[in-house]
This record gives C-alpha cells, sequence and structure tokens, in this order.
C-alpha cells in the first residue's frame, strides 16, 4: 500500500474515516500543532480533566515562535506583527490568571510573573495589534498633520468636482482610487479646463486623472510618512532589543502556551459536541459502552468487550462488521491522544497501545502488478516487526482459497497473539472461527441479521459465530429472486446443514468450556473460603485457650494467697487476698452519659447497638453518624459516648420496605453548601427506607452545583456508583444514584 506523502498516522486517520472529526478537532487550537501531547500522560490528562471544569473563553489565534525566537538570537530586528504574538499571548495569560482558578490549574497560572522589561513594550499596543501613537508626541503631530493634508486634498477634490468648467467633462462625482491615487474619472478633452496626470484607463475608455493642484499635498505626506517610518523603526529596534534581554521569558510562556492550546483545544472541541474526555489505561483491556464512531449519522451505540487477545467479528454482509472494527480501533487511537469521542466513559475502559495498525482496503495494486492475496501478505509481513500493537484486519480471508487460508491464518494469529498483539479481525470464514473457537482468548462476536424483516439489525451479539445471509442480502440489493433460489439450490441442503453445525458446534462447545470455568472458580473460591474458617477456627480456639491458661494462673496464685492468709491466722490478709481475687473476675459496667455532657465532631459514639462516629453536628441537637458503612441524621440525646469503634463495624437494621427506583430529590436553585446537606440527608432517609437507586435533580445552569454533586456523591461511601440520567429522565441535568 503506497503511503505517497502522507503520514502513516494521516493514512490510519483516513482508513478510520476520522479525517473530518480530526480536522474538526484541530480547527479548535490557537496555533497548528502535533496530536500528540509530549511528557507524562498522566499529568497531561489530570490539567485537561482540571480544565474542563472551569468556565474560559478560547484564546486567540497565535503564530508560531520559531522565527521569532530565531531573530532574537540572533540580534535581529522584528516588526510589529511578530512583537504583538507575543503580546497576545501575554496577556491571555495575564486574563486567565486573573481568574483565580483553583487547584492545580490556580498553580499553574501563579507560575506567569510578566517580566517588568515587557510592561515597556506592551503599553504601545492597542487590543487590535495597532500602534499607540499618541503616547509619542512627534508620531501624533505627524499624524496630525498627515491628516491635515488629506482633508485639504478631499476639500481641493470637491471644489474642482462643483466647478462649472470642469462639470461637462465628468463622467461621476466621487473621488475614484487607481493604485493608492486619488483621481477623478473625466472625458476626452478635459486638458482644457483640467491640468493632471492620466493614472489609467476606464473600460468605457474614460480617463483617471489625479489632478496637479493636489500633488504638492501628496509630497508633504510621503514626507511625513517617510518621517514617522524612521520613527517606528526605532521603536521597532528599541522593542526587538528589550526582547532580546527576556528571551528565556518568551521560550517559557511560548512553551506553556503550546501545553495550555492542547488542553484548551480538547475541553472546548469536548463541550461544543457534547462528547467525553478519556485517556488510555494502562492495560491493553477495551471495553466500549454506547460508542459512537463520528463519521456516523444517527448511529447505533456500539457496546463491545474485548479484554481478550483476539475478536472475531462473524455475520451478516453489510450489518455493520468493518464499522465495529474502525470503531474499536478509532477509540483506542482517540484514547492514546485524548481526542474527545462520544461514549459512556464511567462504563467504558479503553487500554494503551503503542502502535494501532489497521489493513483494511483492498491492496491490489495494477501498476506494482500485485495482486490481492499478495498485497495482504505484504501488510501482514510488516505486522510482524511490531510489539504491543492492536491490530486490525477487515476480511481477513481477501483474495484467496477459505480453506487453505483458515489453516494459513490460524497460525499467524497464533503467533501474533505469541508476540504480544491483540488483533479484531473480520470474516466470513466459519472454518476459521471455528478453528479459532476453542481457544481461551478468542472471543467471537455476530452481527445481528433480523429473519422477519429480512435485514441487519447492526447490533452484534457475544460468543457465537453469525451466518453471512449472502443469498438474503443478495435478494435485498436487487438481484432477482430466480438467480438467488437457483443458487441456492447449487449451494444445497447439505452444504447449508454444515455450516449450521459448525456454528452449532462451535457455540456449544464455548458454552461447555465457560460453564467448567465458572464451576472451578466457584469450587476455587469455596476452597479458599474453608481454608480462611479453617484458619479463623484454629485462631479463635487458642484465644480461648490463652484466655482459658491465663484466668487459671491467676485464679491459682490469689488463692494461693489467701491461703498462706488463712494459715497465719491473719484475717485482714485473708480479706486482702480474696479482694485481689475478685479483682481478676470480669466486671460488668454500665454506660453512664453525663446530663451536661457535649459531643464532638469525631467523637465515637453508641447509637441503639451499633457503634460509629460523629461527621457533623448542627445545632446541639442533632447530628449526622457513620454507622456500619451508612450515615444517618439522629437526634443527639439518642447517642452514648464509647471509647472506639469495633474493627468490622455491622449494622442489625433491618427495614422490609419494597425496594425499588424512582425515590426524587431535587436541588434546584439551591447552592452548593444547602445542596449538599440536602442531598446528605435524603440519602440517609433512603438508605434507611431500602431504597436501592433514586434519582438527583441538579439542573445544567453554570455547571457549579453539578460539580458540588458529582463530588459529594463520588465521596459519599454508601454510593456504589452514578450516571447521568437517561434523556427522557433529565439527562446531564440530572444523576442516578445506586446505593
Amino acid at each position: 500500500m503506497a503511503i505517497d506523502k502522507t503520514s502513516k498516522l494521516d493514512l490510519l486517520i483516513n482508513q478510520l474515516d476520522l479525517t473530518e472529526h480530526i480536522e474538526q478537532f484541530k480547527s479548535f487550537f490557537s496555533r497548528q500543532s502535533s496530536l500528540y501531547i509530549e511528557g507524562d500522560q498522566e499529568l497531561h490528562y489530570r490539567y485537561i480533566k482540571a480544565l474542563d471544569k472551569v468556565e474560559f473563553k478560547a484564546p486567540p489565534k497565535v503564530a508560531d515562535f520559531h522565527n521569532i525566537k530565531g531573530h532574537l538570537k540572533k540580534r535581529g530586528v522584528l516588526n510589529f506583527e511578530q512583537i504583538f504574538e507575543i503580546v497576545k499571548v501575554v496577556r491571555y495569560f495575564r486574563y486567565f490568571k486573573n481568574r483565580e482558578c483553583e487547584g492545580i490549574i490556580g498553580e499553574w497560572m501563579s507560575k506567569f510573573e510578566v517580566h517588568e522589561k515587557f510592561h515597556d513594550v506592551e503599553k504601545y499596543f492597542t487590543a487590535d495589534g495597532k500602534f499607540e501613537e499618541n503616547l509619542d508626541e512627534t508620531l501624533f503631530g505627524l499624524s496630525s498633520r498627515i491628516k491635515e493634508h488629506k482633508n485639504n486634498m478631499s476639500s481641493s477634490m470637491k471644489r474642482m468636482m462643483s466647478s462649472s468648467k470642469l462639470a461637462g467633462y465628468l463622467v461621476d462625482t466621487q473621488i475614484h482610487y487607481v493604485n493608492d491615487e486619488e483621481c477623478l474619472l473625466v472625458r476626452g478633452g478635459f486638458n482644457h479646463v483640467l491640468k493632471g496626470a492620466v493614472i489609467g484607463r476606464s473600460s468605457g475608455g474614460f480617463f483617471y486623472v489625479s489632478p496637479d493642484s493636489i500633488l504638492k499635498s501628496k509630497e508633504q505626506i510621503r514626507y511625513i510618512e517617510q518621517e514617522r517610518e524612521a520613527i517606528l523603526y526605532t521603536y521597532v529596534k528599541e522593542f526587538s532589543s528589550t526582547l532580546y534581554e527576556i528571551q528565556a521569558f518568551i521560550a517559557f510562556i511560548d512553551k506553556e502556551f503550546t501545553k495550555f492550546d492542547n488542553y484548551q483545544a480538547r475541553v472546548l472541541f469536548a463541550r461544543s459536541k457534547n462528547l467525553q474526555l478519556v485517556k488510555s489505561k494502562n492495560d491493553s483491556k477495551i471495553i466500549l459502552n454506547n460508542f459512537t464512531h463520528p463519521a456516523l449519522h444517527k448511529p447505533k451505540p456500539v457496546d463491545v468487550d474485548f479484554s481478550k487477545n483476539i475478536l472475531m467479528i462473524t455475520g451478516v454482509n453489510a450489518g455493520g462488521k468493518t464499522m465495529l472494527l474502525k470503531s474499536i480501533l478509532s477509540a483506542a487511537l482517540m484514547a492514546k491522544y485524548i481526542i474527545p469521542m462520544s461514549l459512556n466513559e464511567h462504563k467504558s475502559h479503553i487500554g494503551s497501545f503503542k502502535n494501532v495498525l489497521a489493513i483494511i482496503d483492498d491492496p491490489q495494486n495494477v501498476k506494482n502488478d500485485i495482486s490481492t492475496f499478495a498485497g495482504r501478505m505484504q501488510e501482514f509481513s510488516k505486522i510482524f516487526e511490531f510489539k504491543s500493537a492492536l491490530v486490525g484486519i477487515d476480511e481477513i480471508e481477501l483474495g484467496t482459497d477459505s480453506d487453505e487460508a483458515a489453516a494459513l491464518f490460524k497460525v499467524i494469529l497464533d503467533d501474533l497473539i505469541k508476540r504480544g498483539q491483540k488483533v479484531v479481525v473480520t470474516t466470513h470464514h466459519k472454518r476459521l472461527a471455528a478453528l479459532m473457537a476453542d481457544r481461551d482468548d478468542v472471543e467471537l462476536m455476530a452481527a445481528i441479521y433480523d429473519e422477519q424483516l429480512r435485514m441487519p439489525t447492526y447490533e452484534f451479539m457475544q460468543g457465537i459465530i453469525g451466518k453471512s445471509y449472502a443469498f438474503e442480502t443478495a435478494s435485498r440489493y436487487g438481484i432477482s429472486n430466480t438467480i438467488v433460489n437457483e443458487a441456492k439450490s447449487v449451494y444445497g441442503d447439505n452444504s447449508e446443514k454444515l455450516s449450521l453445525l459448525i456454528e452449532r458446534g462451535s457455540q456449544l462447545e464455548r458454552e461447555l468450556k465457560q460453564k467448567h470455568k465458572k464451576v472451578d472458580d466457584r469450587l476455587e473460591e469455596l476452597r479458599h473460603k474453608e481454608l480462611e474458617l479453617k484458619e479463623q477456627k484454629e485462631i479463635l480456639f487458642k484465644e480461648i485457650d490463652d484466655k482459658k491458661n491465663e484466668l487459671k494462673n491467676s485464679y491459682a496464685l490469689a488463692i494461693d494467697e489467701a491461703k498462706t492468709a488463712a494459715r497465719a491466722g491473719d484475717t485482714k490478709a485473708i480479706h486482702r487476698a480474696m479482694s485481689k481475687a475478685n479483682e481478676k473476675l470480669p466486671k460488668e459496667t454500665k454506660e453512664v452519659v453525663p446530663h451536661d455532657y457535649v459531643f464532638q465532631v469525631g467523637d465515637f459514639i453508641k447509637y441503639r447497638n451499633n457503634k460509629g462516629s460523629i461527621v457533623s453536628i448542627k445545632d446541639k441537637k442533632e447530628a449526622l453518624i457513620e454507622v456500619g458503612g451508612m450515615r444517618l441524621r439522629v437526634k443527639t440525646k439518642d447517642l452514648k459516648p464509647t471509647k472506639n469503634i469495633p474493627l468490622k463495624p455491622q449494622t442489625n437494621i433491618k427495614v422490609n420496605v419494597e425496594k425499588k427506583s424512582g425515590l426524587k430529590c431535587d436541588l434546584h436553585g439551591m447552592r452548593a453548601e444547602e445542596a449538599e446537606e440536602t442531598l446528605d440527608k435524603f440519602l440517609s432517609d433512603a438508605l434507611l427506607n431500602g431504597w436501592d437507586e433514586v434519582i438527583v435533580y441538579h439542573g445544567i445552569g453554570t455547571g457549579k452545583l453539578s460539580y458540588a454533586v458529582k463530588n459529594f456523591l463520588t465521596a459519599h461511601p454508601s454510593v456504589k456508583k452514578f450516571e447521568d440520567a437517561p434523556q427522557h429522565l433529565g439527562g446531564f441535568g440530572a444523576k442516578i444514584v445506586v446505593l
């Protein structure tokens, strides 16, 4: 496959139908930049997610500083446009710093301290980059003189146009500009009444004439302009000299702006299309939930679990197999470069791969005299050079005999897995799928066909080999029923039955292996539990024996002392010895709560039969406590202080309430603190009443309330998970919370 001048990355983007999506993404950059951000990707992702929580305006379009820094290094003189590029960057960072952001963004912006010498340069530029001539008295005077001469010229031209002598020669009564020269459009014979230079002819044969009466003013303007340019050149020399002295500062803001530009482009692009920002994880597992390929219009979201080494996609023709392959590779590529995409980020997981490779197009090339199969073999030979790669192969059997291909590609796939590759394959070869189905590291997936509607559903089912439905597809796309029926008879019932047997046999084999694995896993789990129970039993028996021995020894010692005192006949000594023995006995103690006891946040307490701690106190009468992993709001009079809490807190609360979803909490219009307090009490009540799923409405608005709700739910110990509500229940303005 010829790459020409296109880079490998551009070729891959084109193969995966991501060109338009990437071009739209690039349009959000302030300056041209690479898709990949150099450095620690985890750190970059933290900054991007932090920036996503900040409302800000996009930076202006800025030129690259490469030539600017090169000129300064050689003590060259910059022009005003180049100097203003630096000014734009400094002003944008100052704008962002003045927003007083918190967290890592605020810490980053605090590093930007504008060099004192730069203020002497910046003050001479307006917001749109024009030079502030008003700050220089001489320049201001020259500009005023130029303006005066231009007014005189305009007045002179108007007097000529109103002259009765010239009226018969004027074509129109307006001032024309030819090569930046003011002139009049006149008819032939004008020289009898007008002295001037002809500077052009119109399409109608008329003359553009610049009158001699304004030449003097033009000469004056040219002289003033030269004087003005000389002064301006003095300024750019002075500015360039100042910037030369602060090259380190310019290099610093250039580097930081490039990094910021990469971050803001991703954030603003994601916001513009309601996309998610996802980074690849440090493994090779791929799980996509609700992923949609950006090239598709009205797409069906993709759900796929590609945790194994090979994913083999079979099934109906034109059923979406190729687009599923492209979706998996596209998700991996976009996660690698942290390019926004459409998916459920909470339920998706995308691994990290050094290389993403695609064998999708037909490699046949007439100029190179190469066949389809030969071209495919060339592409496969290149794959063996890579390690830790994600490889997508569309129609793996393309261009050769199916039985030979099945054997060949089975061995090729086996070898690729040994080399650490992860491979997605689409195929119509039931033979190849059957050969690979017995491997534990192979996942099968089939495109589903609707028998009643006689068309593909563009949905997929994992764990089975799918039919191609070649005859049905041919009928759907216009091949006559006569031809299709004749083809069926040629194919024969036996071939159809054999195909079904292969599909069913592979499916049953995989189901049996999965059941065996579940049983083995369960047996192993039970064995571990049995060992744990045995160990706990031995520990408990040992503790009991140790306690018995300890009590025996202490009681024996006390009795010996009492006997000695008795033999001596000392009554007081006998009582003392008996008191000593009595001290060894365990004593029951009652917890007495003083009436004036003041509970504090963090105190260990006892509530009914459970122990816990105080999280917060309101008006000294109510307290939020954490008991057995739950948070409850109770009266302080119902609490008792205790010294500690059990290592494994348990709850004995039993509420016979039917569990179901649908409990709602509306936080619209509340401040963050008020919303957190309301939500905290709401979740406590929901837990006590046995609710296992609730919905919280917070709205969209500025995003502050949504951000506060997300943080609170993330930190709450009783929240298992949460996600955005479906569109009909509020969408991004609500959260479904599972307790």
